[in-house]
């Protein structure tokens, strides 16, 4: 049996760093060791979930250490670039939370050093990676469920919650905009489903909708994207109501050329609360099914990958291609929008 994998977590500012530890010690994985900058939000919650761990005061003492193999990241979204290309040039190999990077200039140097490296850098698109709902409409996409999928539509909306947030949040040039930062989740999942390589970013809009008080904010994005392999729309917010029993009622529908998918991922309006629902109907079907407690494959793939150098979890260049259609579509919402 090979030895676990041994992490280091780099930044526990976003509470995605619970699922992208969490899931990997599930898988087998060890963790002694975690750093981040200053206070963070989530530090109270952090210790208690994970007792075991030492917070140390100098991040070289886990981008140092020979016997770390990859790093975990959830540090600010504008300093998640700087942090994984110092671990990739110390040998590990990366997971990063979403968006893996804010701007243009910071992608160019994530791809210069992991090609020189020869490291992985993931971003962990947790919408699709760690919704058990996903990974069945992967399947039945992939055994022909509803033929070849030609659009995408993704409703991404999210609850403010602003007395828990910290001031970077905020911050436009901290979080990376609206589009770059939640808006990277369903353009993955567009790419993914479509089997997009060339895209236009037919429109894309960014606003300040409610809160002229916090002038960096932005409660509402869309993008339209046109594929080669198919269409995509996406609408995120921070609008979703105090009675919705859950964060976001995020949706995802999948029209293919034989049938339609549409998962009801994080709960279903008008019954008792679940997740992972996945509706599909095609020329045989038209039926429910309850995704919840499926398999999450992304995570022991990728530890395949960092053992076997492999790309089986998701490609390095679909994830470089996400991250600069979702940065692209932030700079085309802003050139035309007063925010």
């Amino acid at each position: 049996m090979a030895n676990p994998l041994r992490l280091g977590v780099l930044g526990i500012d976003h509470g995605h760093i619970f699922g992208m530890l969490g899931h990997m010690l599930r898988e087998g994985c060890t963790c002694r060791r975690w750093w981040t900058e200053g206070p963070a939000v989530t530090e109270a919650k952090f210790r208690e979930v994970f007792p075991a761990l030492e917070r140390v005061e100098d991040r070289r003492r886990i981008l140092d250490d020979p016997d770390i193999d990859m790093v975990l990241i959830a540090a600010v979204p504008a300093d998640r670039a700087a942090l994984a290309i110092a671990a990739m040039e110390a040998g590990k190999d990366v997971m990063v939370d979403k968006p893996g990077c804010t701007t243009l200039e910071q992608l160019a140097a994530l791809r210069e050093t992991q090609a020189r490296a020869g490291r992985i850098w993931t971003v962990n698109f947790s919408e699709r990676f760690q919704v058990p709902a996903v990974a069945r409409a992967e399947d039945l996409v992939a055994a022909g469920a509803i033929g070849r999928v030609v659009q995408t539509v993704n409703l991404a909306p999210h609850k403010q919650n602003l007395r828990t947030r910290p001031d970077w949040y905020f911050q436009r040039a901290r979080y990376g905009g609206i589009l770059c930062d939640i808006g990277s989740h369903q353009i993955d999942q567009f790419l993914h489903f479509t089997g997009s390589r060339e895209v236009t970013i037919a429109h894309a809009l960014v606003e300040n909708t409610t809160r002229p008080d916090l002038p960096g904010f932005q409660d509402y994005g869309e993008v339209t994207l046109v594929g080669d392999r198919g269409h995509g729309f996406v609408r995120v917010d921070w609008f979703t109501p105090d009675g919705l029993p859950t964060w976001g009622d995020g949706r995802l529908f999948l029209l293919g050329t034989e049938g339609t998918i549409e998962l009801r991922k994080y709960t279903d309006i008008g019954r008792k609360h679940r997740t992972d629902t996945l509706y599909l109907v095609n020329g045989a079907e038209n039926r429910r099914i309850d995704c919840a407690g499926g398999p999450l494959p992304y995570f022991p793939r990728l530890i395949d990958d960092i053992r076997n150098r492999t790309e089986t979890a998701v490609a390095q260049a679909h994830t470089f291609r996400t991250m600069e259609l979702a940065i692209r579509a932030q700079i085309a919402a802003e050139a035309t929008a007063d925010v």
